[in-house]
């Protein structure tokens, strides 16, 4: 008991790859209710309002929590990438909401889940992350897990390419390439800086096609939007977290999990039990994401 509560302490104090997890798998949680949330204010609002007011009182909800430091605690180290990063996720926005009327959720969703695919290339090309077989094999299990799930082929479901579909796929590579930034701009900057800017960004980037769709929001619809300023900058943050104490390709089967949290928080709020399919999936994924964070933390005990 003595041996194994001393290997539980060295994997919570030694493993980045573990600790970086965790923070996924927090962000996770609060990224489902987000959308969840934007969900249903989208019904009564249009998507691109609803955007732009949630990465602005986001930036609101993070500048204020920096003040204490003074005006200087909101100045990037490297606004460029900080500027790219903003352009990027901008761009992925802008396609996901062109492609949304065209598709089915589960064309939308499997191809969502193709970002972690884009992210580990990415990782390899241009941060030069070293991409372990386990790593590769935890990403691809992890994404049959998806598969599983979704069943893309059943019903048709992808037996011809849309427009839209297309417009889905091009957004991947494009969050990949934000998300890619993001972890560079670790190198330079804290995570509330990172998560600061990337709000700022986008709320300027977005507010020319917000203002030309503007419905003015009810009171309750503020409230909702206020407090998807706090849940999407804490979910942004706790990314930025992990990708600054783990490799970026290493954490990405985590991201998967977040097609099980849906299903659970579907139950909760709208009476969906999930299907058998869906747990099976689920079970798939946390095996894979349960599997490599063993393999990570003997890999970081294991002497070089």
């Amino acid at each position: 008991m003595q041996q194994s509560s001393a290997e539980l302490e060295m994997i919570s104090r030694s493993a980045p790859v573990v600790r970086g997890m965790l923070w996924m798998v927090a962000s996770g949680l609060l990224f489902i209710v987000l959308n969840t949330t934007m969900k249903k204010l989208s019904v009564d609002l249009d998507p691109w309002v609803v955007g732009f007011l949630r990465y602005l009182f986001g930036a609101v909800v993070v500048a204020a929590t920096m003040l204490r430091g003074g005006a200087a605690a909101l100045r990037p180290k490297a606004p460029r990438l900080q500027l790219l990063r903003g352009v990027f996720h901008t761009g992925g926005m802008m396609l996901w909401f062109a492609a949304l009327p065209f598709v089915s959720l589960a064309e939308l969703t499997a191809i969502g889940f193709s970002v972690p695919i884009f992210i580990c290339l990415g990782a390899v090309l241009f941060l030069k992350e070293r991409m372990t077989g386990a790593r590769w094999a935890a990403v691809l299990v992890g994404f049959a897990g998806v598969l599983l799930v979704l069943k893309p082929g059943h019903g048709g479901g992808f037996a011809g390419i849309s427009p839209g579909m297309l417009l889905m796929l091009a957004s991947a590579p494009v969050f990949a390439a934000s998300y890619l930034v993001a972890k560079a701009l670790t190198r330079h900057d804290r995570p509330d800086v990172v998560v600061l800017w990337q709000h700022l960004w986008v709320s300027i980037l977005l507010a020319g096609v917000a203002a030309a769709y503007w419905t003015s929001p009810s009171p309750a619809h503020w409230l909702l939007l206020v407090a998807c300023g706090f849940i999407g900058a804490g979910g942004h943050y706790c990314m930025v977290r992990a990708f600054r104490v783990a490799d970026i390709s290493a954490i990405q089967t985590v991201k998967f999990l977040e097609l099980l949290w849906a299903a659970i928080l579907g139950w909760i709020v709208f009476g969906t039990a999930p299907a058998g399919a869906t747990v099976a999936g689920g079970v798939v994924i946390l095996v894979a994401t349960l599997v490599l964070a063993r393999h990570e933390s003997h890999a970081v005990r294991r002497p070089a």
